[in-house]
């Protein structure tokens, strides 16, 4: 039986990305080896989107691949809450229709995506 999803970052420099993840958006972790972190994240959820197609007037093309999001309430709030804390954060919130979504630079990691859904989320199934 399945009982949870474990997510991987890759990263150029770990150690930064590591402490951002602990310092910064302050998630619980456990040391599974002398510095080797893994982070709680709490609820989660699973989206399988067609790689090329698209919906409505929305056409879309790309290669398969994963992608990490992570998820909020209120966009604003946590936009805010995150920069005083020091995260930085690439262009402005966006309106793409599924949520609002802005892109948060991971120190060591590239970005990822912050997103407050439109949709009803899964994860409190």
């Amino acid at each position: 039986m399945i009982t949870a999803v474990h997510t991987l970052v890759y990263a150029d420099d770990a150690e930064t990305a590591r402490a951002f993840f602990l310092d910064v958006l302050g998630w619980p972790h456990i040391d599974a080896d002398h510095g080797w972190l893994i982070f709680k994240t709490g609820p989660s959820e699973l989206g399988v989107h067609p790689a090329s197609g698209g919906r409505g007037d929305e056409a879309r093309s790309t290669s398969q691949h994963h992608e990490i999001s992570l998820m909020c309430d209120d966009i604003e709030a946590t936009v805010a809450d995150l920069s005083a804390k020091g995260a930085g954060f690439a262009g402005e919130v966006t309106d793409r229709g599924f949520g609002l979504t802005i892109m948060l630079k991971i120190p060591g990691a590239g970005e990822m995506m912050l997103y407050q859904p439109k949709h009803p989320p899964a994860y409190s199934l």
